[in-house]
């Protein structure tokens, strides 16, 4: 069964960090597209970062310089390492991995910043 599966979140004060992990149950490999969203309350379901298999990646813009993505493709897993943290931040973030055609997304962890 192909699943992925978040960790990692919690709640943290307004400029501390956090690393969130996803953890895949499938063999990723350069082919694979891993993305981090995010949903804030009353929100829609943004894109917060993409690791593409090349190594490109890109951001949106409201955490560009801060939010990192990489990718651990021995280990099958993920990381959204995230800076300077933002009330504005506080979210479910999702891993989404793109496997041969579907997408699979995973429950989500819960980022809180207070101010």
């Amino acid at each position: 069964q192909v699943q992925v599966v978040e960790s990692g979140g919690g709640l943290v004060q307004a400029g501390g960090s956090l690393r969130l992990s996803c953890a895949a149950s499938v063999r990723i490999f350069s082919g694979n597209s891993m993305a981090w969203y995010r949903q804030g309350s009353g929100k829609q379901r943004e894109l917060v970062a993409r690791s593409f298999g090349s190594g490109r990646t890109n951001y949106a813009d409201s955490v560009k310089g801060r939010f990192t993505v990489s990718r651990d493709n021995v280990k099958n897993t993920v990381y959204l390492q995230m800076d300077s943290l933002k009330p504005e931040d506080t979210a479910v973030y999702y891993c989404k991995m793109e496997y041969f055609g579907s997408d699979y997304w995973g429950k989500g962890t819960l980022v809180t910043v207070s101010s």
